[in-house]
């Protein structure tokens, strides 16, 4: 009975468990702006986390398995944030301008720059990166878009390529800049592109 409870009493409960993980992700975060996807090693992140070596091998299998972790949980910020966005009880211009300026915020960030430069490095974690990002974003934006489209907003026929227009209008060419090593833009400028970025696309697609 002893043995059996102090078993019972050295295992991590389940919150405890995810709260290290989150730890776990978050050094590595850290890790991987300050040295870059190849100075990221286990035992640094371990340190950092105030973890050890062996939970991370129990989470996230090696150090690929750790940033393809960190990409899918980049990824899951990005989405998290656009689905925020998306309320369809708003004034479409002021929603399209939202998902925007989340998009430009995340996408040209530091978290995201570091992200997409340790996916050009490895076609598992570039695959990771469309998976989650660009090819679950997208389907979420395009059917808000075939929304408006139906309630007479918009004029378009494809909502997947009226998507990749908005995307091109939001994004320019801001994050290829930005991953070869010119400065993000400001809050305030990212709020202006993103609003010229959607009075350009409902000019071109407004019914």
């Amino acid at each position: 009975m002893v043995a059996g409870g102090g078993s019972r009493r050295g295992r991590p409960r389940a919150g405890e468990q995810a709260r290290r993980r989150r730890a776990a992700l978050e050094a590595a975060l850290a890790e991987l702006l300050e040295r870059g996807a190849t100075g990221i090693t286990m035992q640094a992140v371990a340190t950092r986390a105030g973890s050890s070596k062996e939970s991370l091998y129990a989470w996230f299998g090696d150090r690929q398995g750790l940033l393809a972790a960190l990409v899918e949980w980049q990824a899951e910020r990005v989405n998290t944030a656009v689905t925020t966005a998306l309320d369809r009880s708003a004034d479409p211009r002021d929603t399209l301008t939202a998902v925007a300026r989340n998009l430009l915020t995340l996408l040209v960030g530091d978290v995201s720059a570091a992200l997409n430069r340790a996916a050009m490095t490895s076609p598992e974690l570039a695959g990771l990166l469309l998976r989650h990002g660009r090819h679950t974003t997208g389907p979420l934006v395009a059917e808000f878009l075939s929304h408006l489209a139906e309630e007479g907003v918009l004029r378009i026929d494809d909502p997947e390529e009226a998507f990749r227009l908005f995307y091109g209008l939001v994004v320019r060419d801001l994050q290829i800049r930005v991953l070869l090593g010119e400065r993000p833009p400001s809050e305030d400028a990212i709020g202006v592109q993103a609003r010229i970025a959607v009075d350009r696309f409902l000019t071109l697609t407004g019914a």
